[in-house]
């Protein structure tokens, strides 16, 4: 479950009476769209319907029979979502548009790079200012990833920018090759690997472009600095040996 202060309200009057539940707002929209799949008890602050949610008050279990044909609160809490109304305070909306512009700009900060700068990554600062400078404002009802297209259109005019991936090869001496290894693996996408005679280790990986200066930072740290690294241009590179 979630925290009272995590949750919103989702309101539905039917047959004279008011329903309400405590959800998360991100998931209500999800049940709302009909593209929840997760565990909804992971999602709620009660298991419970209240009539008035901020006093705790219950409609009575005809009410409940009346309407949903059942008082299961796991069977009437998606269909409250789903009628209802999402309600939030202003206090609310600030917060999670807020949190919202924190996950889009980092979202495009680890998959943007600047073409015009050899491909080097978007500080996040940047993003934050162009995002400003273009009046750009986070929906807090919508998902960041639906949003991610309109900020991009909005940022063009005003920076370089375009989404992309890498591919790195790096070759990790003997000495750190144990714990290195599994540190770089998990970085993103391992697209080949190699034990070499004397111990050392090669891989080839992918990963969001913007994210290079990070893997450069997990690298050297877990090597010394000692690990070679390579950009892999040419894909049919991969491949071979």
């Amino acid at each position: 479950m979630i925290s009272l202060d995590e949750a919103v309200t989702a309101r539905l009057e039917s047959h004279g009476q008011r329903f309400e539940v405590l959800v998360d707002p991100d998931a209500a929209l999800t049940i709302k769209r009909g593209e929840f799949d997760g565990d909804l008890e992971d999602v709620i602050a009660a298991e419970d319907v209240f009539e008035d949610a901020s006093t705790g008050d219950r409609p009575p279990e005809n009410a409940l029979e009346e309407v949903f044909e059942t008082t299961d609160p796991l069977e009437i809490i998606p269909e409250v979502i789903q009628r209802g109304e999402i309600q939030i305070t202003a206090e609310q909306r600030r917060a999670m548009q807020e949190q919202k512009h924190n996950q889009l700009v980092n979202k495009i900060a680890r998959n943007a790079v600047n073409p015009q700068m050899d491909d080097a990554p978007h500080p996040p600062e940047r993003i934050e200012r162009a995002l400003e400078e273009a009046g750009f404002k986070v929906d807090p009802m919508e998902p960041v990833e639906n949003q991610v297209d309109d900020a991009l259109d909005e940022l063009r005019p005003i920076i370089p920018i375009r989404f992309d991936e890498m591919v790195m090869a790096v070759q990790v001496p003997a000495e750190y090759a144990g714990s290195a290894q599994a540190q770089i693996r998990q970085f993103g996408e391992l697209e080949r690997e190699e034990w070499q005679s004397d111990g050392s280790w090669v891989g080839v990986i992918r990963f969001p472009a913007g994210l290079q200066n990070d893997f450069y930072d997990v690298v050297n740290e877990h090597t010394s600095g000692e690990a070679e690294t390579r950009i892999v241009k040419d894909e049919d590179e991969i491949g071979t040996r």
